[in-house]
């Protein structure tokens, strides 16, 4: 009777073999990034026939977003102004539809008991959405379009809860448009910020960021800052001001710390056919669970 033995053959594990077994881990670890970016927009105002800065920019707006290549961008500004109280049209909301597929309007409803103008565009691939809302930065934040305490402008918050089809956890994504003119409106502000977000997060990662009107070490944003947060550094000016760039950032991001976050933002200064998208320009970054 013949035997065959059938011996173990043991090798020495090499730096090549242990990153071949450790790559699929990493990779599908590197699956689960994706990048966030926000966008003041320009508002467009059609109250007198068609607005032609916005017909020249339209284009500009479509390529540089196609550049960023976010997975979630929260605008600010996106708002048609035709007369009244507000609008049912959402002019740079249905061009962007148009031009860039693959994304899902979130932080959206009826203009009439949901305000429409900072929206939230998401690729459904990468998530979903769980639930959505709004607070104006007023004595009665439920109320839509209430004034400021100073009767100001009515400025506001949209907010998202989104699901990682990739982690499987939930990220809440406060969208920020902050008061330009008045210090104690902007104050009250962002103490209403951090209240909102601390009731609403549980234990969801959370990203606070859009158009702050100050500088990342004004005290507006340490308010924030003091929840929980971090702030990622913006080099440069985000913004135009006839033309030039006169201020520090002022749009922003704050992170959960159990992300993986870059040292900076990057800026999206691109200047597309002769044309600039906004007078803000857009901020992204890439974030890892």
């Amino acid at each position: 009777m013949l035997t065959l033995g059938i011996r173990s053959v043991h090798r020495p594990l090499t730096v090549a073999s242990l990153l071949t077994l450790l790559l699929p881990i990493t990779s599908l670890a590197a699956d689960c990034a994706f990048t966030v970016a926000s966008f003041n927009i320009h508002y467009v105002v059609t109250m007198n026939g068609p607005d032609e800065d916005w017909e020249a920019r339209k284009a500009a707006v479509t390529e540089v977003l196609r550049r960023v290549d976010a997975d979630i961008i929260a605008f600010q500004e996106m708002e048609t102004f035709e007369g009244g109280h507000f609008s049912r049209d959402n002019l740079q909301l249905d061009w962007i539809l148009q031009t860039l597929p693959g994304y899902a309007v979130a932080a959206f409803g009826d203009a009439e008991v949901f305000p429409i103008t900072q929206p939230v565009l998401y690729r459904p691939d990468r998530f979903s959405v769980e639930q959505q809302g709004f607070f104006f930065y007023s004595e009665t934040p439920e109320r839509i379009y209430s004034p400021q305490w100073n009767g100001g402008y009515p400025y506001f918050s949209t907010w998202v809860r989104l699901r990682s089809r990739c982690k499987q956890q939930n990220l809440l994504l406060m969208n920020v448009h902050n008061d330009y003119d008045s210090r104690d409106n902007r104050l009250r502000t962002s103490r209403l910020i951090a209240e909102r977000t601390q009731s609403l997060s549980s234990d969801d990662a959370v990203i606070v960021l859009g158009d702050f009107n100050v500088r990342s070490s004004a005290r507006e944003i340490r308010i924030i800052e003091e929840i929980g947060l971090e702030v990622v550094e913006t080099i440069g000016s985000t913004n135009r001001i006839w033309g030039l760039h006169l201020m520090p950032a002022i749009d922003h991001f704050l992170v959960d710390p159990r992300f993986e976050t870059p040292a900076e933002a990057r800026v999206w200064r691109d200047k597309i056919d002769g044309e600039y998208p906004s007078d803000h320009y857009p901020i992204s970054i890439e974030l890892r669970w």
